[in-house]
Parts: structure tokens; C-alpha cells; sequence
């Protein structure tokens, strides 16, 4: 049995910023796993594609406040670097 993936532990190369802000990224980063996972079968970032984020932000994220969108598209700005990956998102 593998052990539960950790979030925190992903991120903690990559979070800045009072304890506030980054306990907000890292409730937010296990929210958007969890949904990905949910959706796709994807339980860690590792096995993200852009899709899935752009699904997230497009779809699952449509009836939440402007602020709230904005606030979870800089997580998934902190995951991407974290990940290493190019993705610009447009949103």
C-alpha cells in the first residue's frame, strides 16, 4: 500500500509569503487535486497534463467569484513552476 500524496511537501520548494498565503495555496492545491483526481484518475501532479488544469479553471471554477478564479490561478501558477512546466494560462 503506497502512501497518501503530500501536497505540502510537493510545494514547500515553491511556497513564499506570510503563513496565511501559503496555507491558502496548499488548501487549494489539495482542492485541485482532489477534483483532477476525481475527474481523471490522476492522483498526483506528476501525471497532470495542461488539460486537466485548463478543465479545472474553465469548468469546475465557472460559478465561483472572479477573486476566488484569480486566487486559484495563481496555485496553479505555483504548481506549474513546481512541475517545471511552460503553461500559460489566459484567464
Amino acid at each position: 500500500m503506497s502512501k497518501p500524496f503530500d501536497m505540502e511537501l510537493f510545494l514547500a520548494g515553491v511556497l513564499t509569503g506570510s503563513r496565511a498565503t501559503r496555507q491558502r495555496h496548499l488548501r487549494q492545491a489539495k482542492l485541485i487535486q482532489a477534483e483532477i483526481s476525481e475527474r481523471w484518475q490522476r492522483e498526483t501532479p506528476w501525471a497532470w497534463q495542461r488539460k486537466h488544469v485548463v478543465w479545472l479553471l474553465e469548468h469546475r471554477l465557472n460559478t465561483c467569484s472572479e477573486a476566488t478564479r484569480y486566487y486559484y490561478l495563481l496555485t496553479v501558477r505555483l504548481l506549474a513552476r513546481r512541475l517545471e512546466k511552460s503553461w500559460k494560462f489566459n484567464y
